[in-house]
């Protein structure tokens, strides 16, 4: 089967968070459409994501060899172990969505941390004449970026407010994956019935960013 990768990135539970109720909206919605899709969940608030030791690495973005990290101690052979965990689930997916609020123009630490840790030479790049060649590009794959925002943001001001989109949509990039959809939750406000109203504008949404993608 064909495999949806749901990243999400939000400390809340899903009930109170407007990023991750719209994004399983748009799971439901996806998978009455694409039976031969399964789903795949990574909740970067609750799995352990590894932070980057210099000791993980024989050169810039390129993990240890098998041999190399048995030389490493218990933990740090885990953490390696972690991170070809990670970017093997990565390279596996067709589909990636991932729910995040905006948080200082960008998104939540744990997300720059996971993606660290998926851009991996021979893996989802490589380095050739020192220019990074991606891998990814071998089958069809779309990211689809759900963000939760509290004000409205004119789509005058999206390119320069939506930094953690067009940050996320760039390493996409790297890795071949060129096909991006965005579904942005603005405007949840500070009461409930503001986040409610912004929650279903985004619903109202999700048919047409199905249309759009590419798998």
């Amino acid at each position: 089967m064909k495999k949806l990768l749901y990243i999400s990135v939000n400390s809340k539970p899903e009930n109170l968070s407007a990023s991750k109720t719209v994004a399983r909206r748009f799971i439901n919605r996806f998978l009455e459409l694409n039976k031969d899709f399964e789903v795949e969940e990574l909740d970067l608030y609750k799995e352990h994501i590894p932070r980057l030791e210099y000791q993980y690495f024989e050169k810039r973005n390129c993990i240890v060899d098998e041999n190399d990290a048995k030389t490493l101690d218990d933990k740090d052979q885990k953490e390696v172990q972690r991170i070809r965990q990670l970017c093997d689930q990565f390279i596996s997916a067709n589909v990636y969505v991932i729910a995040a609020p905006m948080w200082s123009l960008s998104f939540p630490a744990p997300l720059k941390e996971y993606l660290d840790c998926i851009l991996q030479d021979q893996k989802t790049i490589k380095f050739e004449d020192k220019k990074i060649v991606p891998l990814l590009a071998d089958k069809p794959r779309t990211l689809v970026y759900i963000q939760s925002s509290g004000g409205e943001i004119p789509w005058f001001l999206s390119p320069i407010m939506n930094k953690g989109v067009n940050y996320v949509e760039s390493i996409f990039k790297f890795t071949g994956i060129k096909h991006s959809e965005e579904l942005l939750v603005d405007g949840t406000g500070f009461t409930e019935s503001e986040k409610q109203e912004a929650i279903d504008k985004a619903v109202d949404k999700i048919d047409e960013v199905i249309d759009g993608m590419k798998f």
